[in-house]
């Protein structure tokens, strides 16, 4: 095997249950993969990271990482439509923990590095009725 790079912006690694790591194209949607999905970002504005659509991963959780720059991750309220949504701050060098089957969106304080770690079978995404 001759090893060669992999670049991550471009790419997303699939780790298989059977311990196999591959290349492939990154998959925002729903997938029927059985594999982990690890996936970087260079986003400039909100459309770059559907800050319109609320995400939801029904079989795993999710980690969510600032490599660079700012973002804040918004979790859909379970009080009810009247109830704010919680907010987490994210800035370089940190991460949060998505549950599993809990609604989230992001939006940027600014260009940014982001990386998400999980398992996107089942993902579902829906529009917000409150976007701006």
């Amino acid at each position: 095997m001759t090893a060669a790079t992999i670049d991550l912006f471009a790419s997303a690694l699939l780790f298989h249950p059977d311990g196999d790591v591959h290349a492939a194209e990154r998959q925002m949607s729903g997938s029927e993969s059985d594999a982990w999905q690890i996936a970087t970002f260079r986003v400039k504005t909100d459309a770059d990271v559907h800050a319109d659509h609320w995400e939801m991963h029904p079989e795993a959780d999710e980690a969510v990482c600032c490599l660079a720059g700012g973002a804040r991750l918004y979790f859909r309220s379970t009080a009810g439509s009247d109830a704010p949504d919680e907010m987490v701050r994210l800035a370089a060098g940190t991460a949060v923990i998505v549950p599993r089957g809990r609604w989230h969106r992001l939006e940027l304080d600014g260009p940014s590095d982001l990386m998400s770690v999980t398992f996107r079978r089942g993902t579902r995404l829906e529009k917000r009725t409150d976007a701006r």
